[in-house]
């Protein structure tokens, strides 16, 4: 017989055959899979433009506070003052002579072996404290002093010939930490008195006070500064606090850093890169009508004028590349010039590109938030079909070795009637022609 059914069988790959099948069968689970990513991929671009935004939306906020660029320095004439300034500072200045520094109570008991009592008295602070220790002996006194609230420490000294010298010790200073021991015979020596720092003002003037602090630093003297004394003073040291040009400028040169840092993300991601042979092809959000929305108007409210004038006359402006640029000379000369103008459009500025940049942002129903959220129920829809299809190729693919394992059967079968037919054939007596 010229059909050959082994040849047949042995030329057929039923796994082969099925692989290749389920690879064409796939083809849109692989789609879906594909889209699935590059949603995922620009939820990925989406969620760090979202950060930048909102990391904006901090900063404007914080420079948009009335005292923002209200930057101030302080000086001091003499090192043994030291002078700092906060916020609510004002441009002042201000003579101040140390009369004496707030230093803590120390008291020293005589030699003794033990205490005279397991109960006595610590009066401090206008409150009695009740001290009850374990026994008279030292340590035990010592310990009960430590662990009370009186705000007072006590430790002894080896005095070398078998005597001991208790000493206590205000924990905080000035006279209101002042403190005393009753219900004890055993007396001591006040070393070192607990006193308030005191500094006075227009000395030598009709005006002349005296101001206490029971620390050696005065937070209320004026408006927003912390001075600190370190010692007493017979002249007077001269405290200046102006305004602080360099830091305003530094303000106004960290917001136009983050607004370039966020105009050039946004540029990266959406250039159009020429390959070989001339093809094109475009970044995550090139073409996207969201992030060209979000730069435009968060560039529009760092750049349109103010009541007629431009923000470029105080020196920030944009280029053509689409970025802003600081000139801190001309910033610096305008503010020199008017401060409260440039103030009044630094304001404006920064309350802008808050208000814009927080509603583009807001984790709730910001207008990248939504798009997020919009991408995210995307890829779960995208990754439902998925598992659909992995359901219907898992089928589809079981009754294709059904199919494929019953025609190997038959294959089998038809083989074996080939053999049988050839075998009858071979045994038929053979006739020649005489």
């Amino acid at each position: 017989m010229g059909l050959s059914l082994d040849g047949l069988a042995s030329g057929l790959d039923s796994t082969t055959l099925i692989n290749s099948l389920m690879q064409v069968e796939a083809i849109p689970q692989a789609l879906l899979k594909n889209k699935a990513s590059a949603t995922q991929t620009m939820i990925s671009a989406l969620q760090e433009l979202n950060t930048k935004v909102a990391g904006l939306a901090t900063l404007s906020k914080d420079l948009s506070a009335p005292e923002a660029f209200q930057k101030f320095t302080a000086t001091s004439s003499s090192e043994s003052v030291a002078i700092s300034v906060a916020e609510g500072a004002t441009s002042s200045s201000l003579d101040i002579v140390v009369g004496q520094l707030a230093t803590s109570q120390v008291t020293v008991t005589g030699p003794v072996t033990e205490w005279d009592t397991t109960d006595f008295t610590i009066t401090s602070a206008g409150q009695n404290y009740a001290i009850s220790a374990a026994s008279t002996s030292l340590e035990d006194v010592i310990t009960a002093v430590n662990a009370s609230d009186s705000g007072v420490k006590a430790v002894k000294f080896d005095m070398g010939d078998g005597t001991y010298r208790l000493q206590f010790t205000a924990a905080g200073s000035g006279a209101e930490n002042a403190f005393s021991l009753s219900r004890t015979s055993i007396s001591g020596t006040q070393t070192s008195a607990a006193q308030d720092a005191e500094v006075t003002l227009w000395a030598g003037s009709a005006a002349e006070q005296v101001i206490s602090s029971p620390t050696n630093t005065f937070v209320k003297l004026l408006p927003g500064t912390e001075i600190t004394v370190s010692k007493v003073s017979t002249e007077p040291v001269t405290l200046v606090i102006a305004s602080d040009p360099e830091a305003t400028a530094g303000q106004a040169s960290s917001l136009v850093d983050k607004l370039n840092g966020l105009f050039e993300f946004i540029t990266a991601n959406s250039s159009v890169s020429v390959g070989t042979g001339g093809s094109t092809r475009g970044m995550i959000f090139t073409g996207d009508s969201l992030v060209r929305s979000v730069k435009q108007r968060i560039t529009d409210a760092a750049i349109m004028p103010i009541n007629g004038r431009s923000p470029s006359e105080i020196g920030i402006s944009i280029t053509r590349q689409g970025t802003l640029e600081f000139d801190e000379e001309k910033f610096s000369a305008a503010l020199a010039e008017n401060p409260s103008a440039v103030r009044a459009i630094l304001a404006t500025i920064t309350s802008r590109v808050h208000a814009v940049s927080d509603e583009l942002s807001d984790q709730y129903d910001g207008g990248i938030t939504s798009r997020i959220k919009g991408q995210e129920s995307t890829v779960d829809r995208l990754n439902e079909q998925i598992s659909d299809w992995d359901r219907r190729l898992d089928k589809r693919e079981a009754i294709l070795k059904r199919t494929y394992a019953a025609l190997e059967v038959q294959l089998s079968n038809m083989n074996a009637q080939q053999s049988y037919l050839a075998s009858q054939l071979a045994s038929l007596p053979s006739t020649k022609e005489k």
